[in-house]
């Protein structure tokens, strides 16, 4: 039975207005925020409950047919691109917080439960959730869980998996299992570790438990504009060396400034050739005193104006230019690519520069944004699909830029994932045994290859293949589902 044969079987469980087999209706879910790779998925279902969803899974597994899970579709990596011949299954209507637990700090909600809205419901009673992907307003925590998302405030607080406690998951055969739960360190292998940040390939989350952090007691944030990115990146440096963790560091260029001031005019200082947006929190006595030594080494960088918040709508409106930065860039290009990588933050001045040589050298625009705490890079490469060929070194000058993180001893990811975007660029980060290695970890959970096929791995090996190096076509290239690269 293929995915279309599904349909009536999975009617009489989800409704008929949850199962989705018409054409113009199928093509709103052919792509993820990664709009660059689009494919109409055979059916999709919009799952209310636990139990449908374990219904659907179980259906796909007795019929070999493949399945993705998707949330909000914000991801930024294909991690959520259908599969063709396959059942999308939609979460975004499971979006109940179904418990607030003050006293032991913890919430559980369903995997649509919009990341921003979980911070609102908390924070009457003094907590919130700390992950905050500049997309919160509307993606899921069932995507960040899959995507294992970060955010301004990773360089303090950490991903989402320093969030999260438990998962309750229904297994690539349809089965629910409970997997952690409130405690903060259960005994045994660590499966969570395992299932956050493994994009859907290992099964679908439907219940999260995660952990809620107390609001500081104060909240400082200042901007300051420096002449060029070297100052900027020098001033982060500075401040993190001096043993100084603010809760976050943000860097926008020239370019994303420019973006930014056309999107919602967040009236930046004239001239910048670079912005960094600092944000400490803590108690009160401690963020004064470390906000001193901030506004100092951003002085001692050249920083040429300093703004300091005054109230919480002047901080809205530093962070409003970041948070909209990806979006905001839709005013000066056409077309852009979103790049995520990781590279070492005192590599900083000297990445950004390459940067620039690698958009002189293909004849494109890169607009920087990025965690510069961590050294979390966001370029965004511009180009107009209009114009012949430069799509095409648009890409060149992404994947470049990807081998320049790598050549610094960073990664290739530091957010958004690996997907359908990045598979091809693993294997210059890893080597075949830690390839084989991880595929042995996925066949585990997923010996039928059905759970989101064909992402995170550029060439899928068969489950119960030898490990390592292989000679000759691989059955799955042979079959055309795969790509050897």
């Amino acid at each position: 039975m293929d995915a279309r044969g599904l349909a009536d079987q999975l009617r009489p469980l989800l409704g008929d207005d949850a199962v989705i087999t018409d054409h113009q209706r199928l093509r709103t879910y052919e792509c993820d925020g990664l709009a660059h790779y689009k494919v109409t998925p055979a059916l999709v279902v919009l799952a209310e409950t636990t139990a449908q969803i374990a219904a659907c899974v179980k259906a796909c597994a007795q019929a070999g047919v493949p399945f993705v899970a998707r949330g909000s579709g914000t991801g930024l990596s294909g991690g959520a691109l259908p599969h063709a011949d396959g059942v999308l299954i939609v979460t975004s209507r499971m979006r109940q917080i179904l418990e607030i637990d003050r006293d032991s700090q913890r919430a559980v909600v369903e995997p649509g439960v919009i990341n921003l809205h979980l911070s609102q419901a908390t924070q009457p009673q003094g907590y919130y959730y700390a992950p905050d992907p500049s997309s919160q307003q509307v993606c899921s925590i069932g995507g960040n869980v899959a995507e294992n998302s970060g955010g301004a405030h990773c360089l303090k607080y950490g991903f989402t998996t320093n969030h999260v406690t438990g998962l309750e998951l229904v297994t690539p055969a349809g089965e629910v299992v409970e997997i952690g739960g409130k405690a903060p360190d259960p005994p045994g292998y660590d499966l969570l570790g395992a299932l956050v940040g493994s994009e859907g390939t290992l099964g679908i989350a439907t219940r999260v438990t995660v952990r809620l952090t107390r609001s500081p007691e104060s909240v400082r944030t200042l901007l300051a504009a420096f002449p060029h990115t070297d100052q900027a990146g020098g001033a982060v440096s500075a401040i993190i060396g001096a043993g100084v963790i603010p809760a976050a560091i943000e860097m926008m260029d020239a370019l994303a400034i420019e973006a930014a001031e056309a999107a919602v005019h967040c009236d930046y200082p004239a001239g910048a050739g670079a912005v960094l947006v600092v944000e400490l929190d803590g108690p009160t006595p401690e963020v004064e005193h470390v906000f001193e030594q901030v506004e100092r080494f951003c002085r001692e960088h050249d920083a040429f104006e300093i703004r300091i918040a005054r109230d919480d709508a002047e901080r809205a409106l530093f962070w409003k230019g970041r948070k909209s930065a990806f979006a905001a860039v839709g005013r000066i290009s056409p077309d852009y690519i979103v790049q995520d990588g990781v590279i070492p933050r005192t590599s900083l001045p000297e990445v950004l520069r390459a940067i620039e040589a690698i958009g002189v050298d293909k004849g494109v625009r890169v607009a920087n944004v990025f965690h510069a705490g961590d050294g979390n890079l966001h370029p965004l490469v511009l180009f107009d699909d209009a114009n012949p060929g430069e799509a095409e070194r648009a890409e060149e000058a992404s994947g470049a830029i990807l081998d320049l993180c790598i050549q610094h001893g960073g990664s290739i990811t530091g957010e958004h994932g690996v997907g359908s975007d990045k598979a091809k660029f693993m294997p210059r980060m890893f080597s075949d045994d830690d390839l084989d290695t991880m595929q042995l970890v996925r066949c585990a959970f997923d010996p039928d290859s059905i759970s989101n096929p064909g992402k995170v791995f550029p060439t899928p090996r068969l489950c119960g293949e030898v490990p390592g190096r292989h000679k000759g076509a691989h059955p799955l290239a042979e079959a055309g589902v795969a790509e050897v690269f």
